[in-house]
């Protein structure tokens, strides 16, 4: 398992829309995926659940990824959240 945190740099993106692509980001990996803000985790794959704690311009959050390709999962999320093409 890798744990990482990271700050979320979207500042371009509008309302929900980072988060739809964070699910499908996070969707194309094999390795379970959590995301935790605070208190809250939630699973990185569920739009509900991601949705529930939002993603907003430098919020502070920590990825964990558990599985065959959690390294690339980590990498391509952090990719993602620093506001590049994922």
């Amino acid at each position: 398992m890798i744990q990482k945190q990271m700050t979320v740099r979207l500042d371009n993106y509008p309302d929900a829309r980072p988060v739809a692509e964070f699910v499908q980001v996070a969707s194309q990996f094999e390795s379970v995926i959590h995301v935790e803000v605070d208190e809250k985790k939630v699973n990185a794959k569920s739009i509900m659940g991601m949705m529930s704690i939002g993603l907003a311009d430098g919020d502070e959050l920590i990825v964990s990824a558990d599985g065959s390709d959690e390294k690339k999962a980590i990498e391509e999320i952090e990719r993602f959240l620093n506001g590049q093409d994922a």
